[in-house]
């Protein structure tokens, strides 16, 4: 397909011309810029050029959505336009990183760290939630809990706290793997780190309390110098910055010890050295600074907990937009492993709610069917503890919903600051949150919870159709004004938005003349399928790129839906494009950010112009792999705008079994 040289010339003047782009690279959908300065970028010519499905910025990069099988094609007429050199995605996130403060890198990368070990915390949680269930006393009975009332749940109540603990008590190893790689070092080598942090035979952190009032401490003399022989269970500094320490004194080893004696040296010299500063210097330090941070929050939680639960509760939606709330995880898990629990999950649960509660309520406002359908299911995304595509889906869009989020949040957050409700364990955020409550507190929390739904809800529906019947209002006005009916302009200014038309926008005699041939789309991955509203990433969520669905796999095979050319195989592997007889196209795109792995964790199975047959095995991928990076899974389906053959486009969700479920039927002209 032909690209029209001014409507990329348009793109690099929208974005600040090519003396604004310091880097530039694509993925299999969008262009990736580094911009010296984004706000130099004009989003409404972006918005008028037909080449652009898309905009946004995101951790230092603005990305422009142009969609799969175009995209190559454009960049590849910009570097001809503006003379600058191929990036690859890497030198564009490194160049986007440093533009970020020290204090957007820092977030970043504590992001970076407790994303991929977020799954083994929140699963803990959901254990440590059955757990409190089975032995918190009072919720079936008065005074007892139901392992009291039936002894023979103990042992499996027992088994199952065994399991669930584990990642807490364990928790310096995944954090000292994460944190490890994440700076560039062994992983092998940050487990270790962390299990040397929680050795059996160091005094557990959770004793030391104790020990210090009973002068039971135990030490070690190394020539007179006393060093404290305690544990750090339940602490993320301590391991932090040793693992930041291992890390980079195994780069230096490894460029400077021969080939030959690397395993005698590197290693060894790297723990040695690592595991005596933690224990001497790291840990002591860390360990009371972390201490003190942690009496510093509890002595505002207790002297000021209505003013704590009103600013936190309110303003942790704000916090989501600019990528703060990762920072929140390492509180989290302090406060956890240092006091048995936290004051701030429960107001971050609720939080969830409200966005949710806010979305849901502007289906009774809008219009627009598509923007219907997308508050609709963003809201039960978010229900459920995901919360972007409601935010940046709905809510900023119309700023009204995302306030009235934060002022349900807000109340509710004092509600729980007020009367103590803490969270044994970090959960899933929504409503599935209250497993994580101290069941003594669920009363409360179930309140709360009922806030959140009813206040962002009521107001947001209230203020919307307020604010709707006013521009009407307006509209009737200026259309009298102008000599025009308000049933005439009405009519007259009658339009589809969707990406791909409805029927109803052509005659009855087009629908007569033009017989409309339906493809079933068979479902290329097993698994269950979900709206691409829940995919986190604006491009697929928001319809950018074109209609589809998403499946969430539970297998780590793509077959081909159908028979097919394969038109196009991303460099990277983990996206393709197939083209059915028809001439349609659709794009099955592994993983969201998944580009940046280089093909890690994908093996492909077909080239460009191979025909394949349906069923047959497209490419593989290794779930470790990407999970370990920290990337979600979810793969979407899309069928590209442009596509004049297609009518419309029908979208099936559910459990899916690959080559056995339809998840899509496409309506064709002709």
């Amino acid at each position: 397909m032909a690209i029209d040289k001014k409507q990329v010339e348009e793109i690099v003047r929208a974005v600040g011309g090519k003396e604004n782009i310091e880097a530039a690279t694509h993925c299999v959908t969008r262009l990736r810029f580094a911009l010296y300065d984004e706000s130099k970028v004009d989003t409404e010519s972006l918005e008028q050029n037909d080449l652009v499905k898309g905009q946004f910025s995101s951790q230092g990069q603005f990305q422009v959505v142009i969609g799969p099988g175009l995209v190559d094609k454009v960049y590849d007429e910009m570097i001809q336009i503006t003379g600058g050199e191929r990036a690859s995605k890497d030198d564009v996130k490194a160049v986007a990183g440093k533009k970020q403060n020290p204090i957007q890198r820092a977030i970043k990368t504590l992001s970076d760290i407790f994303i991929p070990i977020l799954p083994a915390i929140i699963t803990a949680g959901l254990l440590l939630g059955i757990n409190n269930i089975l032995t918190g006393p009072g919720i079936f009975f008065d005074g007892k809990s139901l392992v009291d009332v039936y002894p023979a749940w103990k042992d499996l109540a027992s088994i199952i706290n065994t399991i669930a603990s584990t990642a807490f008590t364990f928790l310096p190893a995944l954090i000292g793997w994460s944190a490890v790689t994440r700076f560039g070092g062994s992983p092998l080598l940050g487990i270790v780190l962390g299990l040397i942090l929680v050795h059996p035979d160091l005094l557990s952190a959770y004793g030391y309390a104790n020990a210090v009032n009973e002068g039971t401490v135990p030490t070690w003399n190394l020539f007179g110098w006393h060093i404290e022989k305690i544990g750090y269970q339940g602490q993320v500094l301590p391991v932090l910055v040793s693992a930041y320490l291992l890390a980079k004194l195994e780069i230096f080893l490894n460029k400077r010890v021969h080939d030959s004696i690397k395993l005698l040296v590197v290693a060894p010299v790297t723990l040695l050295i690592t595991g005596f500063l933690a224990f001497t210097i790291i840990g002591p330090v860390t360990f009371a600074i972390a201490n003190g941070i942690t009496s510093g929050l509890i002595y505002i939680y207790d002297s000021y907990a209505a003013l704590g639960g009103l600013i936190y509760g309110g303003l942790y939606a704000l916090l989501v937009i600019t990528g703060m709330h990762h920072t929140f995880l390492a509180v989290d898990v302090q406060l956890i492993g240092s006091q048995g629990g936290t004051f701030l999950w429960p107001m971050l649960a609720l939080s969830n709610i409200a966005q949710g509660s806010a979305a849901l309520a502007m289906m009774l406002v809008l219009r627009e069917k598509k923007m219907r359908g997308l508050a609709a299911t963003s809201s039960v995304s978010a229900f459920l503890g995901v919360t972007e595509p409601a935010i940046f889906g709905v809510n900023i869009r119309y700023r009204y919903p995302f306030i009235f989020g934060m002022v349900g949040s807000a109340i509710g957050g004092v509600l729980l600051t007020m009367n103590n409700v803490q969270a044994t364990s970090i959960g899933v955020g929504g409503v599935p949150g209250f497993l994580s409550i101290f069941p003594n507190k669920w009363g409360v929390f179930f309140i709360g919870m009922a806030i959140v739904l009813v206040v962002p809800f009521v107001l947001t529906v209230l203020f919307g159709r307020a604010k709707l019947r006013k521009e009407d209002r307006n509209a009737d006005q200026a259309t009298v004004a102008g000599g025009q009916t308000p049933s005439a302009k009405s009519a007259s200014s009658t339009t589809t938005t969707n990406a791909v038309a409805e029927p109803h926008t052509r005659s009855a005699a087009q629908v007569a003349d033009e017989p409309v041939n339906t493809l079933e789309i068979m479902a290329p991955l097993t698994g269950k399928a979900v709206p691409l509203e829940q995919v986190p990433d604006p491009a697929f969520a928001e319809k950018q790129m074109g209609e589809g669905v998403a499946i969430e796999p539970s297998g780590n095979q793509v077959v081909a839906p159908f028979d097919a050319q394969v038109a196009h195989v991303i460099k990277s592997k983990h996206a393709v494009i197939l083209e059915h007889a028809s001439g349609l196209q659709i794009l099955i795109h592994v993983g969201i950010n998944t580009v940046s792995l280089k093909g890690e964790g994908f093996n492909m199975h077909v080239e460009t112009g191979e025909k394949v047959r349906a069923g047959q095995t497209l490419l593989e991928f290794d779930r470790k792999v990407i999970e370990a990076a920290g990337y979600p899974l979810i793969t979407p389906i899309i069928i590209p705008d442009g596509q004049d053959m297609v009518d419309r486009v029908e979208v099936t969700t559910g459990d899916v079994t690959s080559n056995q479920n339809g998840v899509l039927k496409v309506h064709l002209k002709g």
